[in-house]
């Protein structure tokens, strides 16, 4: 039963994911657009987290947590390049 449902949520968690590049792509501003990659962030991130269940392996665990690091200060500088023009001042 949980296989069932760990290969249930793969899928899932994968079309969400397709959806969000193709809000990445044909987003209409770029709040949209940096709202979408951050929704690809956690996708990523429950994906692997997911497979990381499926094989019943703890390296994927460390792999989402980095891309969870590298998601969120990527999405802040993006948030402050698009109130300010710039990241550093």
């Amino acid at each position: 039963m949980l296989s069932l449902a760990l290969d249930l949520a793969l899928a899932l968690v994968a079309a969400a994911g397709v959806l969000s590049l193709w809000r990445l792509l044909r987003g209409p501003s770029a709040p949209d657009r940096i709202l979408a990659l951050d929704t690809l962030y956690i996708d990523t991130i429950a994906l692997v987290v997911l497979l990381g269940m499926r094989l019943d392996s703890p390296l994927y665990f460390e792999a989402a947590l980095l891309i969870a690091l590298l998601g969120f200060v990527g999405t802040v500088a993006l948030a402050k390049y698009l109130l300010r023009g710039d990241i550093i001042e």
